[in-house]
């Protein structure tokens, strides 16, 4: 039987342990509302200590290319970390392929939801609000609908909120964050940029 999670106390084990909303709640969920033995989860996973090390500071790490589809994308992306020693290693390398491969995959603009600009979302949000407006359901069925809208647009959006490529279990931010727990520094996704051949270009009308 699944048991109903209460906001509040996802909250309360965010600010406990510095984990994401999403990773809180399947913790609390697998410890059956437990606090303390969803803590244990947490760190089980690596995902504790992990949080606490993402306020630190990284500014060593990898600018990587990569190149796709026969020449026809190529991906630049900076992938930060605490160390140099940490960016020549097998694991940090791994992870700057793999996400340069998630960047090629789909064009993301954002790399997550906090780069969303605040007009932006802000027009999102007013579109996903008049569409439902008129429904007759009540304001929070409402407020809940948006959010469950806006959710998917930054999943669309912002880079760390897609499946991993490797893993469509994990998001990739829940990727970085393993590998955070492995190396035991930050590492952050700083940006990115993808090249399509041909985009942007107007193509010339046909003759007649």
């Amino acid at each position: 039987m699944s048991v109903t999670i209460p906001a509040t106390l996802v909250r309360d084990l965010r600010e406990r342990t510095g984990v994401g909303f999403m990773e809180c709640k399947v913790a609390l969920a697998e410890a059956g509302g437990d606090m303390e033995r969803a803590i244990t989860v947490l760190r089980e996973k690596g995902l504790a200590s992990a949080s606490k090390k993402m306020g630190r500071i990284a500014s060593e790490g990898l600018i990587v290319s990569y190149i796709h589809a026969g020449g026809k994308i190529g991906v630049l992306l900076e992938l930060n970390c605490e160390t140099d020693f940490v960016a020549r290693t097998d694991e940090f390398k791994s992870l700057a392929k793999d996400v340069a491969m998630q960047v090629a995959a789909a064009n993301h603009l954002y790399v997550s939801r906090e780069d969303v600009p605040k007009a932006l979302l802000e027009k999102e949000r007013a579109i996903l609000l008049a569409q439902v407006s008129t429904s007759g359901k009540p304001e929070k069925v409402i407020e809940q609908i948006v959010q469950g809208r806006l959710e998917k647009f930054f999943s669309e959006m912002c880079l760390l909120e897609q499946p991993f490529i490797k893993d469509h279990e994990i998001k990739l931010e829940e990727r970085i964050k393993e590998v955070i727990a492995k190396v035991g520094e930050n590492v952050v996704l700083r940006r990115f940029c993808r090249y399509q051949l041909g985009e942007g270009l107007e193509r010339p009308a046909p003759p007649g």
